[in-house]
């Protein structure tokens, strides 16, 4: 059962190294470098936006882009340390906005003290490691990466490690977990660690990161309170790139069949993919915006989305570094096309707040046509909003309206 407060939730989400604007492969001088407080000039602005949470990418110690874990006890020294990560959490409290943290469970830098103890000659069966005998040096790599060793789930060790780093910053004022690359980990060792967690912290909010297969199947076998919507995402933006709802029309009615048994994380941008704006053009982004707000699940924007920030995912190093851009020091006058996005966004995000019931309405899907798509969206109350999205046109245009006779366009 999710927390209660969870329905009520959207969040920001925002890569901490990128937008503080810390160096990511190149090394960083000697000391602690306190960036991570640049995000506090952001929260008003983020409940400005209509948002309440903040979801923060990895924080911890690491060698690189953050998912490469050196130790999971220590915020990284490129981002400040304990009395940056506590402050940034007491602001956040005083706004009533809360923190989410990314979970990095599957696998370890190669810099990790356990994987370093395994080249120094420890037999790899007695560390928290996977083994792999394909590989050089005897152990097993996340998809491939060099630089990224994954932990053997199988381990008891690894249970009682991952128990204690989730209660440590549960502990410190996090509100809960996004467990990255969760749909590498066995069910079975979620379905064993969660219990642990939620009786020490039982309004503890875990989401998973689930690419694709049987969403609420997997979130049921593990505990997850909810799942990465991938496949609505894929749906929106591409139905929007080719102007034709035919695949969105699908994915609402595997979405309708999700909602009933999960929340949905629902997204149009994070720190993985091609930005919206860059993918759908900066137009048929705030319909995607629109959309996000306007169906069931717990949404999240991306930060920069908001305001129509553009950015190309690349597959090769550095690839991600237009999509995890640094933030401006203080959120400024925006004007033109960042400032009309970042309106109707807020509208967006208004018209979510004024519909809570959304988080897990009940969607009726008209047959398409041509170039358009019609649902209707009922809550358990009896309210409703009908939706049609029109990619006839030069760009696609979104209008919502319910039962009391607010509309809304995008």
């Amino acid at each position: 059962m999710s927390p209660q407060w969870a329905k009520t939730a959207i969040w920001w989400s925002v890569y901490p190294l990128g937008a503080c604007g810390a160096p990511i492969r190149e090394p960083d001088s000697p000391g602690v470098h306190h960036r991570l407080g640049r995000l506090e000039a952001w929260l008003d602005d983020v409940l400005a936006l209509g948002c309440n949470g903040v979801a923060l990418g990895p924080i911890w110690a690491s060698s690189t882009h953050g998912y490469d874990v050196i130790d999971h006890a220590r915020i990284d020294p490129r981002l400040g340390d304990d009395a940056d990560f506590d402050r940034l959490v007491a602001a956040c409290r005083v706004r009533g906005i809360r923190v989410l943290l990314d979970g990095v469970f599957n696998h370890v830098s190669v810099d990790h003290a356990a994987v370093r103890a395994a080249g120094a000659g420890q037999a790899v069966a007695a560390t928290i490691l996977r083994s792999d005998e394909r590989s050089v040096d005897g152990l097993s790599r996340f998809e491939g990466h060099a630089g990224l060793v994954e932990l053997d789930h199988s381990k008891s060790a690894v249970a009682e490690y991952v128990v204690s780093v989730m209660n440590q910053w549960l502990a410190r004022g996090a509100d809960g977990w996004r467990l990255d690359a969760a749909y590498r980990v066995p069910s079975a060792f979620w379905a064993a660690v969660l219990p642990r967690v939620r009786a020490a912290y039982p309004e503890a909010l875990i989401v998973a990161e689930v690419l694709h297969g049987d969403y609420a199947g997997i979130a049921e076998a593990a505990g997850f309170d909810s799942v990465t919507q991938y496949e609505l995402w894929k749906a929106i933006w591409s139905s929007l790139k080719d102007r034709n709802p035919h695949e969105l029309a699908w994915a609402l009615a595997r979405h309708e069949r999700l909602a009933g048994r999960v929340i949905p994380w629902t997204f149009v941008g994070n720190h993985d993919v091609t930005r919206i704006a860059t993918q759908v053009g900066v137009a048929a982004a705030r319909v995607a915006t629109g959309l996000l707000m306007t169906l069931p699940g717990m949404s999240a924007v991306y930060y920069g989305d908001e305001r129509g920030l553009t950015g190309l995912k690349r597959e090769c190093l550095g690839g991600d570094d237009e999509i995890r851009p640094a933030l401006p020091d203080e959120p400024g006058p925006w004007s033109g096309d960042a400032a009309e996005t970042l309106r109707l966004t807020q509208l967006a995000i208004g018209w979510r707040r004024r519909h809570p019931w959304l988080v897990d309405g009940h969607i009726t899907i008209r047959e398409p046509s041509q170039g358009s798509l019609q649902w209707r969206t009922a809550g358990g109350s009896g309210a409703w909003l009908q939706a049609d999205l029109d990619c006839r046109g030069e760009q696609p245009r979104l209008v919502v309206t319910d039962d009391r006779g607010e509309r809304l366009a995008w």
